[in-house]
Formats: C-alpha cells, sequence, structure tokens
C-alpha cells in the first residue's frame, strides 16, 4: 500500500523514540513496496507485559498497511541471554528451557500482532550450524573497541566489574540475524540500539541494504520511576486477568496517565489531544481517566465486556469496601502450604514472589494478614484470600 507523507508522518510520529535511516524509511513506505519487519526477543520469562506491546503494536500498523513481521525467537541467543549492566552476568539456560518458554511469547504476540501477517523464526535455523571457523570470521568484521562502546559495558568497566567474552559476541550474533533475515526495518526498545546498529554494519559489509531501525520508547511501569519489568515487580502483564490489569492501571502515579494512554493504547490522535488537555487544566479528576484507561487497556486484551466487569469490581472493591462478586473458588483437599497455594494458583509468579507478597503484607486469610511464609493451609477452611489489592479467592 502506498502511502502519502501526511500518512507516513502520522506512521512516524506516534510511539517513537528515534529512527535510523528515516529517509529509506519513508522512500520504501512511499514505494508500496511489501516490507520486512524484523522483531527479535530473547524468552526469558513466562509472560510478555505491555512494555513488548508498545512495540508489537507500533509493528502492527506496520502490518495493517500490507507488511510482514519476521517474529524472531533467539532460539540460540536466549541461551545466554543480551548483555546487562547488572553486575552479574546473566545465567545460561538450555536449548529446552528456551524452546517451552518461547511458546508462551509466540502465543501472547499474536493477540496483537496479525497471525496471517507474522513469519516464526529461530535464530538457532543459523547459529546452530554455525562452526568455530564461521564464528571467527562473523567476529572478525568488528573489534574489540567496538564492541567495548556499547554502553552497558561502560558502565561495568567503571564499576571495575567482570564483563564475559561471551558477551562481546552477543551484539555480532544479533547483527548476523539481519543478514538471514535481510529485513528492511527492525523495531525495538532504545535499550537495542547498539545491537541494531551493528545489523545496519553487517548487512553493508555482506552487500545488503542496511536495515532502517525504529526506536520505540521504553514504557515505565506502575511505579512511575523505572522501566516496567517483571523482576521489578512494576509489569502489566499482556494475557494477565481483566481484573489484574485494572486494578495494576488505577495504581500508577497520576504522572504518567497520558503516558499509558499514548503508548500503551490506540485511542485516536484526537482524544489523545483531548486527555492532555484535561490533565494540564485540572479539571478533570484524575481518578476518573485513570478509569477509563484502564477500561480502554482491558478492552483491548479482553473485550468491553470483561472490562465492564473489572470496572464493577473495581467500584465495588476500593469505593464501596466490598468483596467482589463471582469471585474464584480453590478447592483444598490436603493441608498446604501457602507458598506452595500462591504458586500453583497462579496467584505468585514464583515462590520468591510468594515470599515477597507475604513480607510486604500483601496476603491476607480473612481479615487478618499473614506474615509467616511456612504457614499451612487446611481443608474445609472456608474463607476469602486477598492477594495485594485487588485479588481475591475463596478457599473451599
Amino acid at each position: 500500500m502506498k502511502l502519502d507523507k501526511k500518512a507516513i508522518d502520522s506512521l512516524l510520529s506516534r510511539r517513537i523514540e528515534k529512527i535510523i535511516g528515516e529517509k529509506e524509511i519513508r522512500n520504501k513506505l512511499a514505494s508500496g513496496k511489501k516490507l520486512k519487519i524484523k522483531h527479535g526477543v530473547d524468552p526469558t520469562t513466562p509472560d510478555l507485559h505491555l512494555g513488548y506491546g508498545v512495540v508489537y503494536h507500533k509493528m502492527r500498523e506496520l502490518q495493517n498497511l500490507g507488511h510482514t513481521v519476521q517474529f524472531l525467537i533467539g532460539g540460540f541467543t536466549a541461551r545466554f541471554g543480551d548483555p546487562t549492566d547488572r553486575n552479574q552476568m546473566r545465567q545460561l539456560r538450555s536449548k529446552q528451557e528456551v524452546m517451552k518458554l518461547s511458546t508462551n511469547y509466540i502465543k501472547q504476540a499474536l493477540t496483537i500482532l496479525d497471525p496471517k501477517k507474522t513469519e516464526i523464526r529461530y535464530n538457532s535455523e543459523w547459529h546452530d550450524k554455525m562452526s568455530a571457523e564461521d564464528l571467527l570470521k562473523l567476529m572478525s568484521h568488528f573489534t574489540h573497541s567496538q564492541m567495548l562502546e556499547r554502553d552497558m559495558f561502560q558502565k561495568r568497566i567503571n564499576k571495575k566489574e567482570e564483563i564475559g567474552f561471551h558477551e562481546l559476541v552477543y551484539p555480532i550474533l544479533q547483527a548476523y540475524d539481519s543478514v538471514m533475515l535481510k529485513d528492511d526495518i527492525t523495531v525495538i526498545g532504545t535499550d537495542q540500539l547498539f545491537n541494531e546498529m551493528r545489523g545496519r554494519d553487517l548487512q553493508k559489509d555482506f552487500g545488503q541494504e542496511p536495515q532502517s531501525i525504529i526506536c520505540v520508547p521504553m514504557l515505565v511501569g506502575t511505579d512511575g520511576k523505572q522501566k516496567m519489568s517483571q523482576s521489578l515487580g512494576n509489569y502489566i502483564g499482556i494475557t494477565e486477568d481483566a481484573k489484574s490489569q485494572y486494578g495494576k492501571v488505577m495504581s500508577i502515579p497520576d504522572s504518567i496517565i497520558y503516558t499509558y494512554f499514548d503508548l500503551a493504547t490506540n485511542v485516536k490522535e484526537e482524544e489523545l489531544k483531548k486527555i492532555k488537555k484535561e490533565l494540564a487544566n485540572k479539571k478533570t479528576n484524575p481518578r476518573d481517566l485513570k478509569m477509563k484507561l484502564a477500561h480502554t487497556i482491558v478492552s483491548m486484551y479482553h473485550g468491553k465486556k470483561e472490562a465492564d466487569k473489572a470496572q464493577e469490581d473495581f467500584i465495588k472493591v476500593f469505593q464501596k469496601h466490598d468483596i467482589p462478586k463471582d469471585i474464584p473458588t480453590i478447592r483444598i483437599t490436603k493441608p498446604t502450604k501457602i507458598i506452595d497455594l500462591l504458586v500453583k494458583n497462579k496467584l505468585a509468579t514464583s515462590g520468591s514472589d510468594a515470599r515477597r507478597l507475604i513480607d510486604q503484607k500483601g496476603i491476607k486469610l480473612g481479615d487478618k494478614t499473614i506474615t509467616d511464609t511456612s504457614l499451612v493451609i487446611k481443608p474445609k477452611t472456608d474463607l476469602i484470600l486477598q492477594v495485594g489489592k485487588r485479588r481475591f479467592v475463596k478457599l473451599d
């Protein structure tokens, strides 16, 4: 589909932090040529969150124009992971673990992406076949000093922290993915810019037209301070249940309401301008705008009916201080440790997450706050278990 200048301007304005090769992108979009849009992800956790959604919604916009997304799973690179600026190197993962996690990633990503215009690829297709000689030839395209330019390595050097040899190779392997896929555009978070710039370098060396790069902003988490991350506990999952999604959105600071409308929803530009004005003149209660935001996000992932129910329950619990209707029941048939109960029923993502909730006094049984992580729940409890401020289950 050919686009005129106005349509291209609109496409390249929202959810955009930075563009590399903008002139080339504009020419390609204006030409009507079907483009290959690459996005790579290393499966490291069970679930995707709204921060990933910012990238996927931008790619969906491109799919709606007829372009194809090459959704690249790091079947090889995820085994050791992209380096971080933390003081510890990532733990190595097995191929089996990566492939298992990738199943969840694909399923969740396709709740946003168009399955008919999405190609699922794995970089293990080529990296698993690479010999030591092939790898050394690939590495010869770059220098040690080029790799150390990456900001996260600079931070670790300044702190006198170790950098593994394998960490320096990661950007080179990611760069080679672009060569193998011959993509026209890659859509990424800003944290991946260094690696994808190396992809441009390598494509040139292999006689290809270098990919253009669209960087989307990093979505701040529910704490309003750090980027959304499961490890920080400030995330909203793409496939999280409607009530949890709604409640988590309602917990964000007022200062990031507009950011969430802009990055995490598909409301029209006219509506965005109206919201921005309402927040600026302070005539509208931020809580009302936040409820509208929560309803919009839940509708996107669960439909309007579920969003209406989530909003009803939120009003019931937080404005009327009642327990919501139709809460799920967990049947207890034998004495069960509270930690196991929370994890098994997906009320906590892991044992450590369950302990954190208890330590933070975020679990109630009846009207009592649980403080003992070794507590055993007995059958026939017939009490309400509350997890955080928003989740309720009946123990039977």
